[in-house]
């Protein structure tokens, strides 16, 4: 039920009244009119609601003036206490100058169990507020309430609420739907709360750890100035390192600046730590720092040729820069740095040749220090030149790192791998090493982390690759190119022997006295065992050998040192092995036999017992197997169109055989084998020769008019290249003749349409793996005749290697001659 009655309207802006709300307001005209209505019509009440710009509220509160007075400075005043919600209806006249209007009272309806149960959760999320803000007397008044509508009504008091809430509260007679929201708003309120109370909380941590922090270094300040020692992290610490340190000018006014940065930034700047970091890399740079080169080529010579086998290439090289600096420092000439001093060499061959090893021992025959910087992957340009000092965890790129390290600035720096630098979105390292591998740019090499010209002239780098295929053009121009090839058969045995098997017989803590391994054997293993350019296979298997020596030695299984029962034994060895003393006797057994062998001065020898082995071609299988490799060029070329070709690969050289063949159908080329697109053209060029020249071979034009299909065995291995034109010839030829090709012929060059055999590269890795495959003639272009003069001569012995400048030369010797039957009844041979 609603009652009607008329009263005296006035209008607030701020705040938002609800029922039960006691407040106090400051009178203005309007106001005042409002209230002495209200007392001249004797009924004390005034109807108080939200002034609005948009026209009338629909609601208000019926509210009895409790005092009428005077604030503090004098301006009239009144308190009211809301008492009931009214709905605001037409206006009507009344005594005075304020607006009347007719108010209809909202009355209260029975609640139900969902409002009380609303109410009391309501009152429970209000009493959680108030104890965040330990309000314990409101909570108090607050436990107090039963009335459901004063429970709700609290509302008008909290500050988190906006007027357009409170509002939305007084125009909303319904209690349930009142305190459903009243719910919501205050749940939402209890969680911001409790986030900004742990953002809170946490700042609070920091700021108390931070100060807690500065107190305690400032005591030990204090306690550090009272012993006479002064703070190791300290900026003036800083100046006075900078101040003593031995840098260039330019460096030294760089860091002073820092320092300068650094006295003016705060302890807690993240900046201080970024410029501690620089200061402390600057200063452990040696700047001025160079060991001194050795000036005797004689031992340095000494010194490679100790280390390393072979490699006169480099060795020659190394010499050379030696005695250059020190001819220059003998004249009094300037003998450091500067543009164009530098020497960068790249040393490019198959893996196993002792690229990387060489490094340091260039670096002791120099009597420089040595650091190496593995490229094998790198992908990020920062690697190179650094990162950017701005950048969390940033570091120099390796090149400072390396010098850094080596504590000198002339080391030999080793670049190993550098054929397999990669590229992708970071950038290109192998783009960052132009300006290290610059001879006449790296005196003022700029590092991002450092940002300082650091001079790199006096460092000598050697870097390594495999292959130059992958080595960007710009990059290896900048380079002094060697190249490293294979070792042949007697230098394998040479580094197996003075190398490989003496550091395999102290790993295997063995002497020379108790396991030896025979030059034969050593060669065997080369041959038959690996198939490789270096000799890393080789020294896997001199160590496999080792191991089962070793095992023998240790269990005493050793068949082959062990004495013949049967026989009687040398007593003259038996002394110079020093089993026996001079004056031993040999007792015989007939049950041991000769086992037994009696020492007067030792006693009796345990039967049987292994005191040294002997690795030699009888017994090499028993240590390492049945051999891996043999010769095959026989047997693959036993039938016609297959050809025995030459190429190089990551690994060195080895041959390549080519297989050429025909069905009947359709005039078609088929080629097999994952060739490149160079390849291919050299396919199709040698099948155009071969058809073009057809009845100058002696055949009929068409006899190649059908489907050929050339395939390159391996087909799991990408070929690609123009120097098996020759090869593929040759197969062709002897396919259309029925004719096979000799099995002990080799050959490499590329074709043209004329049949013109162009040079190619790589000449010594290929007759290197000609000898090892046991190939006994080679062909080459004749105008590869002078890259002879770099094979060793213990292969141009081996090989007859045939300088050609016409493929049909080739094809004259290469193909098997005419078998026909002589007059006996007998075959013989005759030549095309």
């Amino acid at each position: 039920m609603t009652s009607a009655q008329n009263l005296p309207v006035l209008f607030l802006t701020d705040p938002i009244v609800l029922p039960g709300m006691v407040v106090p307001i400051e009178l203005d005209e309007s106001a005042q009119a409002a209230i002495d209505a209200a007392q001249a019509a004797k009924t004390g009440s005034v109807l108080v609601a939200p002034r609005l710009d948009e026209g009338y509220a629909s609601y208000g509160v019926v509210a009895t003036i409790e005092q009428v007075g005077r604030m503090r400075g004098g301006a009239p005043a009144a308190v009211l206490k809301a008492e009931r919600r009214a709905r605001i209806g037409h206006g009507v006249t009344g005594p005075g100058a304020a607006l009347w209007v007719e108010a209809e009272l909202v009355e209260a309806v029975e609640p139900d169990e969902r409002t009380t149960a609303l109410a009391a959760e309501y009152k429970k999320l209000v009493v959680a507020v108030l104890q965040r803000r330990e309000a314990w007397q409101i909570i108090d008044i607050v436990n107090q309430l039963a009335d459901v509508e004063a429970i709700a009504d609290t509302a008008g008091y909290a500050p988190y609420l906006s007027d357009d809430q409170k509002r939305e509260l007084l125009e909303t007679p319904d209690v349930t739907v009142r305190l459903t929201k009243q719910i919501d708003w205050i749940k939402d309120h209890i969680a911001e709360v409790e986030v900004t109370d742990k953002i809170s909380e946490d700042v609070r941590d920091g700021m108390e750890k931070s100060q807690r922090e500065f107190l305690l270094r400032q005591q030990l300040n204090a306690i550090r100035k009272e012993l006479g020692e002064d703070e190791p992290d300290g900026a003036d610490d800083y100046r006075t390192r900078v101040e003593n340190a031995d840098l260039p000018e330019n460096v030294r006014a760089e860091a002073l600046r820092e320092v300068g940065r650094l006295e003016r930034a705060s302890d807690q700047s993240p900046e201080s730590g970024w410029i501690r970091t620089w200061l402390d890399t600057v200063l452990d740079l040696p700047w001025t720092v160079k060991t001194e080169d050795s000036t005797d080529v004689s031992a340095a010579r000494a010194v490679l040729d100790a280390d390393h086998h072979g490699l006169e290439e480099v060795k020659d090289r190394m010499v050379e820069y030696l005695a250059v600096r020190s001819r220059r420092a003998a004249r009094g000439l300037e003998v450091v740095g500067g543009r164009g001093s530098g020497a960068v060499l790249v040393l490019v061959g198959p893996p196993g040749v002792g690229k990387t090893s060489l490094g340091e021992s260039v670096a002791k025959a120099l009597g420089r220090k040595f650091v190496r910087v593995a490229l094998g992957g790198v992908r990020d340009e920062a690697e190179i030149r650094g990162h950017r000092r701005t950048y969390v965890g940033a570091l120099p790129g390796r090149i400072v790192r390396a010098v850094k390290e080596a504590g000198s600035m002339n080391p030999v720096v080793l670049l190993d791998e550098i054929d397999k630098v990669g590229s992708d979105f970071r950038g290109d390292p192998a783009a960052a090493l132009l300006e290290v591998l610059d001879p006449a740019q790296n005196h003022t090499f700029r590092d991002h982390y450092l940002d300082l010209d650091l001079d790199l002239s006096n460092v000598l780098f050697i870097a390594t690759a495999n292959v130059m295929d992958t080595i960007p053009g710009p990059l290896l121009d900048r380079m002094e190119l060697i190249t490293v090839d294979g070792y042949t058969e007697a230098d394998k045995v040479a580094i197996a022997r003075d190398f490989l098997v003496p550091r395999q017989l102290e790993r295997n803590a063995l002497t020379a006295e108790e396991v030896s391994i025979t030059d034969a054997a050593l060669r065997k293993i080369a041959a038959n065992y690996t198939r490789e350019a270096g000799v890393r296979q080789m020294e896997r298997l001199v160590a496999k050998a080792l191991r089962k020596a070793a095992t023998r030695l240790v269990t005493g299984d050793g068949n082959d040192s062990a004495p013949d029962k049967d026989a009687a034994p040398d007593k003259d060895a038996l002394v110079d092995q020093g089993t026996l003393g001079e004056g031993a006797v040999l007792g015989y057994d007939p049950e041991l036999g000769y086992d037994n062998v009696i020492d007067i001065a030792a006693g009796p020898q345990p039967a049987g017992q292994v005191t040294s082995l002997v690795v030699d071609l009888d017994n090499l299988t028993d240590y390492l197997g049945r051999p891996r490799f043999t010769p095959d060029s026989m047997e693959r070329t036993s039938v016609p169109g297959v050809a025995t070709g030459l190429a190089v690969t990551g690994a060195g050289g080895d041959v390549l055989y080519i297989e050429a063949n025909g069905a009947e159908g359709e005039r078609s080329l088929t080629l097999t084998g994952q060739l490149g697109d160079v390849m291919k053209e050299s396919a199709q060029i040698a099948l155009t020769y071969v058809r073009s020249h057809l009845e100058e071979i002696g055949l009929e034009p068409k006899v190649l008019d059908r489907n050929i299909h050339i395939h390159f065995p391996a087909g799991a291995v990408p070929k690609d290249g123009p120097s098996a034109g020759v090869t593929m010839v040759t197969a062709l030829v002897s396919l259309a003749l029925g004719r096979p090709v000799r099995g002990d012929v080799g050959m490499t060059g590329e074709v043209t349409l004329n049949g013109s055999v162009l040079p190619i590269g790589g000449v010594k890795q290929k007759l290197l793996a000609a000898q090892r495959a046991g190939l006994k003639t080679v062909f080459i272009p004749a105008r590869n005749e002078p890259d002879l003069d770099e094979v060793p001569a213990e292969v141009l012995a081996a090989l007859d290697v045939r300088p050609v400048a016409d493929v049909a030369d080739i094809l004259a010797y290469a193909i098997e001659p005419i078998a026909e039957p002589a007059a006996d009844g007998k075959t013989f041979a005759v030549s095309a």
